[in-house]
């Protein structure tokens, strides 16, 4: 299975950028074996997915409501997100956890309401610095594995180490693989031979610069990328150091 590239755009571009970075990123694909997705803001994914129709790179959201309409202002419905060209949703991103005390059931309900609408749902888990060195990091990554992910599990797990973001801090490719291996076992766990199966992402801060050595890294299905995914050279740079099976 060839790895996946995904870029979390967060709360960047205005539409003018995002179709640009967009355009640019559909330009520089070709050849790249990789599997390519952008997520732009949900006001930006019908003129992303407009942008790149046609092209190998697909579009995802970052979050969806987990009902599929009804009086809940500010929010987007998956539904919402299909139908305006989306396949994908990031959902449980370690901001969305922590910015907005999101919990793991309320996640797990997100990803059904997003497998229902037909979007692959890519759901983030990941221990704080005061985990980590509590000794907690398997723990805490087992628990939101088994409370946010429902069963079956149609989608993609991202890990992001969050002690690793913005704390000067940087993970290993050690870190990367144990981690891995032990979602990876957790899954298998919970899901059986299923479990084999789901692609699981590496999501702290992946760069061109150590892109070929963490997807090298056993278990590791692609990368969910940050800041890096803001530059359409640097993005495309990483896609080519990704593995085609």
């Amino acid at each position: 299975m060839p790895q996946l590239i995904a870029g979390n755009w967060k709360m960047h571009c205005l539409t003018a950028d995002a179709i640009a970075l967009a355009e640019a990123v559909a330009a520089g694909a070709a050849g790249i074996t990789a599997e390519l997705l952008v997520c732009p803001t949900a006001l930006h994914v019908a003129a992303v997915a407009k942008a790149l129709a046609g092209s190998p790179v697909a579009v995802g959201g970052q979050d969806c409501h987990q009902t599929p309409q009804g009086a809940h202002t500010g929010d987007i419905a998956a539904p919402m997100l299909r139908d305006a060209g989306a396949s994908y949703v990031i959902l449980g991103h370690s901001e969305r956890r922590q910015n907005h005390d999101e919990t793991d059931e309320l996640i797990r309900e997100k990803t059904i309401a997003a497998v229902e609408a037909g979007l692959t749902p890519i759901v983030c888990v990941g221990e704080t610095l005061d985990q980590r060195t509590g000794g907690q990091e398997t723990e805490v990554v087992g628990w939101q594995i088994a409370g946010s992910l429902p069963k079956p599990f149609a989608g993609v797990v991202a890990y992001e180490p969050v002690w690793a973001i913005g704390t000067g801090k940087t993970a290993t490719e050690q870190d990367v693989a144990t981690m891995h291996a032990f979602i990876r076992e957790e899954l298998v766990r919970q899901f059986g031979e299923d479990g084999h199966g789901i692609r699981i992402l590496y999501g702290g801060s992946v760069k061109a610069s150590n892109a070929a050595a963490l997807l090298a890294v056993p278990h590791v299905g692609g990368a969910l990328v940050g800041g890096a995914s803001l530059k359409a050279d640097e993005f495309l740079t990483i896609a080519r150091a990704a593995r085609s099976g």
